[in-house]
């Protein structure tokens, strides 16, 4: 396995120059990469504010200098993918090479029928996914591209600029049933989901047998949980530093080489930053 890498997702629901100084904090405290989520509004508080995700991201992106940078992960269903895909080499290069690209088949109904947006059933949104993670990947490896799908159609569409990274950003996909897994595993090199550890055991062994079938090696695609405790309710990493470091080990166990959390209330400071400048620190070096 790989040394494990540490990320924060920040909400964007303070003012900007809070976002502002929170992600600097963060890139201070030596944590690998941030990221933003794809929402209209807060999930779990749709009272609350939120800025909008991509243009939020080419802001806050130049306000760090060494951090990786990604939305976690785009909703599908919100963009065309060709529009995601211009979106994600701008911000390549406005971030000199630092982009993760995320994407996602979406999941919230109810902000869909909020702003009028149409929220296709399972089959059909992941139907659009699969076609839009490969135009994602085609336009962004390629000059010109055409693709005659059924949901997207690019009639010999010149993509320029290329982004920064080459053959393309690293893509970030979301998936946790076995159709998805089976759907990610030509092009994803990060998987990320979210759940007990055991389900994420479950998912990766999924996903190895699903590289598996198209011969490559599974251990091109880094492992990536996402915490989020409003549905992790049994999780607690933030508690203490005994609490981090039992939360890492355990899905760590599962499988999993990259940890993306959600930070703690600014109430839990203290513990945030002992765990990001010591706890983070040991156990990058004892892997």
């Amino acid at each position: 396995m790989r040394a494990p890498t540490f990320g924060i997702q920040t909400i964007p629901n303070r003012p900007y120059a809070d976002l502002v100084a929170q992600w600097r904090d963060c890139e201070a405290l030596g944590f690998d990469s941030l990221w933003l989520p794809d929402h209209f509004v807060p999930v779990f508080r749709p009272e609350l504010p939120f800025f909008e995700t991509w243009t939020l991201l080419a802001g806050l992106t130049t306000v760090t200098s060494r951090v990786r940078v990604g939305v976690l992960v785009s909703c599908n269903t919100f963009r065309h993918p060709a529009l995601l895909a211009k979106q994600a080499a701008t911000v390549d290069h406005i971030s000199g090479g630092r982009l993760e690209l995320g994407l996602g088949a979406g999941w919230v109904e109810f902000e869909h029928r909020m702003f009028g947006l149409r929220y296709p059933d399972d089959g059909e949104r992941v139907a659009m996914f699969r076609e839009a993670v490969e135009v994602v990947d085609r336009l962004l490896r390629n000059d010109v591209t055409s693709f005659d799908g059924t949901h997207y159609h690019l009639r010999v569409a010149p993509f320029r600029p290329a982004p920064v990274q080459r053959p393309r950003p690293p893509l970030t996909l979301a998936a946790n049933g076995p159709q998805m897994l089976r759907f990610i595993a030509p092009y994803a090199d990060r998987w990320n989901s979210l759940g007990t550890a055991e389900q994420l055991r479950e998912r990766g062994a999924r996903l190895d047998d699903a590289c598996a079938a198209i011969g490559r090696n599974p251990r091109e695609i880094l492992r990536s949980v996402l915490y989020v405790a409003a549905i992790m309710t049994a999780e607690h990493p933030w508690d203490s530093l005994d609490a981090f470091r039992d939360f890492v080990g355990r899905y760590r166990d599962a499988g999993i080489e990259e940890f993306l959390l959600q930070p703690p209330p600014d109430e839990k400071r203290a513990v945030f930053e002992r765990i990001a400048l010591d706890v983070i620190p040991s156990l990058r070096n004892s892997s």
